[in-house]
């Protein structure tokens, strides 16, 4: 039946069926309905009454899509599992909003993409900073918990001991689980350090030394066309003296000349590119 639909200009007829529940729409009538709301919708203007109501059947219709799969990410468990699917439900937006029936392809095999990749997204951006074992993962929880139930029970903060007995754990892997703790969340080098005396002091002020190396850097970048200006015997020289790291000798084997012409060519190129470094600064 033709939907009417109520706006400024008055009632009038959009031409779409009027879906009461689009939520429960079977999957198979779902995918049937939506070539025709794509249709429709593609024809509508952003922004009306009209376009609205596709746009938001399209979603409802199509829910079972993000249940689906988020149902890939179960094992999470169910209070993590609420996050997944509203995270789902915006990649389905997404997908809606850019799918065209002109792709000839099925909006299922679209929109699941997208939905897939918004949750993996969301992993990436709130969960470990850095690679963590599984195990440790499940073991971080389990510490969470039982630290704050021997906190509770204690009134302060339990033993690895303690903990260990509670979480029928060895105490070395309760050591590992606090440690491997410490990579579910990343602090940035800007953070600013509470208790300092000027009160703007940051990380970056307090960790890690300089790197020396980095000062090559710009040497190599200079010497690079430097050496590439070189002839190719001599450029071959260079990287079997200093990349595979052969000795004069065994340079000289496979030149066919002697140690000491090897010598006296060696050093030629090493004059040569000195001179142009320094030219250079």
């Amino acid at each position: 039946m033709a939907l009417m639909t109520t706006t400024a200009a008055g009632t009038r007829t959009t031409g779409l069926p009027e879906v009461v529940d689009a939520s429960k729409v079977a999957p198979k009538d779902a995918r049937d309905l939506s070539r025709l709301f794509f249709r429709q919708l593609a024809s509508l203007e952003e922004g009306t009454a009209e376009h609205s109501y596709a746009r938001n059947t399209l979603i409802e219709m199509n829910m079972s899509l993000v249940r689906y799969a988020a149902g890939r990410f179960r094992s999470r468990g169910p209070e993590e599992m609420e996050d997944i699917v509203q995270v789902g439900m915006i990649g389905l937006i997404k997908a809606i909003d850019r799918f065209e029936l002109s792709r000839e392809a099925e909006f299922t095999s679209f929109a699941i993409p997208y939905i897939v990749g918004e949750i993996k997204r969301f992993f990436r951006d709130t969960t470990w900073a850095v690679h963590v074992p599984r195990r440790l993962q499940e073991a971080r929880v389990q510490l969470a918990r039982a630290t704050e139930e021997l906190r509770g029970r204690l009134d302060r903060d339990p033993t690895v001991k303690e903990l260990s007995e509670l979480m029928s754990l060895p105490e070395d892997e309760v050591r590992e689980a606090r440690l491997a703790s410490n990579g579910y969340n990343s602090s940035s080098l800007d953070a600013t350090l509470s208790g300092s005396e000027d009160g703007e002091a940051v990380l970056r002020d307090f960790i890690g030394t300089e790197d020396t190396a980095l000062e090559l850097v710009e040497d190599f970048h200079a010497l690079a066309p430097l050496i590439a200006g070189l002839e190719e015997r001599d450029r071959r020289i260079i990287h079997m003296r200093f990349v595979e790291e052969l000795t004069q000798a065994e340079i000289g084997e496979r030149l066919g000349v002697s140690q000491m012409h090897v010598s006296r060519l060696l050093s030629r190129c090493l004059a040569r590119l000195r001179e142009g470094m320094l030219t250079t600064d």
